[in-house]
């Protein structure tokens, strides 16, 4: 078995480590802010840094790279991917090299001119509308939102909530269930929603977005309220074939469930980087901490992990290059990289003793994004699902 990456990789990986080095980490000061009270810490980068930034992945020839290429990205293969995320996951500051939600893959070319490339070049935003307010993601079956067709129309009438970017140019990708199709969608509740884009300044459409936060909070991001209060959009508005919302993307997402895993070792590598610095220069009755038993061994158990979780993302990366199967390595590394970045926040609260969330500090905003990287029960159980359905229908490990 070849454990080495191809030069052409090693080449990336170099070049984002870099970027990250050079153009992100300095950045980080003014992410948290240099206030006393912190009143001028950010969510997100100033559109003008973000633009410069931009222009500068671009000339590496990076700039989305996890879209395809005949759809205007880079096309770089599922490890070239971990590789870049690994590194962009090692600074606090919001900025990625184009992501975009595999959905919109399935764009036809009229869409894809309209809101994709926009996307892609951050020209536009998407609001992803598919949970409902006080609903769990375990509740779908539950989706109350309806699409009725009249005439030459839908008629869309409900409500959703969004964790995306608020933006000044938007779009919704609202999830709904055609009111003629209620009886049997009841009954299976993964068939049947239509997906449909539905543009900023349709009439019947409001957003309310939350509080903008400050302070220690400003990292935490305010869900996005969207109300649709009969909302007319063409049929060319929808995306993909009607009753098949549920199956958009779905070839793209074990792929984006291992470079989800590739996000959490690296920031777990920073938090290990942080931790170790923290243990070198820290004394406690004079006397480094370094030395103490329980320090050693929570470094230990870090790196430990950090290094198990790495090989299963590139193994699973690898296979998937190669054409193979990876629904159960993919279910694997997400279910056991979201383990490993809490076993690792919390062995660090130990190296700090304290949990580390003193405000202004990166080890405050990065493990507050744990949070943001952990999947709800439901997630890890489907996970869980995914790989004992796989073992069972082989009866093999």
């Amino acid at each position: 078995m070849d454990f080495e990456i191809s030069e052409d990789l090693k080449m990336v990986q170099s070049l984002v480590r870099d970027f990250v080095t050079n153009q992100l980490k300095p950045l980080e000061r003014s992410i948290l802010g240099r206030a006393a009270d912190l009143s001028d810490a950010k969510m997100y980068l100033p559109q003008e840094n973000e633009h410069e930034l931009m222009e500068m992945v671009k000339e590496m020839g990076l700039w989305g790279v996890g879209v395809p290429e005949e759809l205007g990205g880079a096309g770089l293969s599922i490890l070239g991917n971990c590789l870049v995320e690994e590194e962009l996951a090692q600074t606090i500051v919001p900025f990625d090299f184009g992501d975009v939600t595999p959905i919109l893959f399935e764009c036809n070319e009229q869409q894809k001119q309209k809101y994709l490339l926009p996307v892609l070049n951050k020209q536009k935003y998407a609001y992803l509308a598919l949970l409902e307010p006080e609903k769990e993601a375990s509740e779908i079956d539950r989706m109350e939102m309806r699409a009725e067709k009249a005439d030459s129309y839908y008629v869309i009438s409900g409500k959703k909530v969004s964790v995306s970017r608020a933006a000044k140019d938007y779009f919704a990708l609202v999830f709904a269930k055609p009111v003629r199709d209620r009886e049997t969608s009841e009954k299976n509740p993964t068939e049947g929603a239509t997906c449909f884009l539905v543009d900023k300044g349709t009439p019947g459409f409001a957003v309310t977005a939350g509080r903008e936060k400050t302070g220690w909070e400003a990292g935490m991001r305010e869900p996005i309220y969207l109300t649709f209060n009969n909302c007319k959009v063409p049929p060319e508005s929808m995306l993909g074939e009607e009753g098949k919302a549920f199956h958009l993307g779905k070839k793209w997402l074990p792929a984006r469930r291992i470079i989800r895993g590739a996000r959490c070792v690296g920031a777990a590598q920073r938090i290990l980087e942080e931790s170790t610095i923290q243990a070198r220069t820290w004394t406690s009755f004079g006397q480094d901490i370094s030395g103490r038993p329980s320090i050693q061994a929570a470094l230990s158990d870090i790196a430990t992990n950090i290094h198990a979780s790495r090989l299963m993302v590139y193994e699973a990366a690898w296979k998937a290059d190669k054409g193979q199967s990876i629904q159960r390595e993919a279910a694997m590394v997400k279910l056991f990289a979201t383990q490993m970045i809490h076993l690792v926040a919390d062995n660090a609260a130990h190296i700090f003793n304290a949990p580390p969330y003193v405000a202004g500090l990166p080890m405050e905003r990065f493990c507050r994004n744990v949070l943001a990287m952990s999947s709800t029960n439901f997630a890890l159980q489907l996970q869980r699902n995914i790989i004992a359905r796989d073992i069972l229908k082989g009866l093999k490990v």
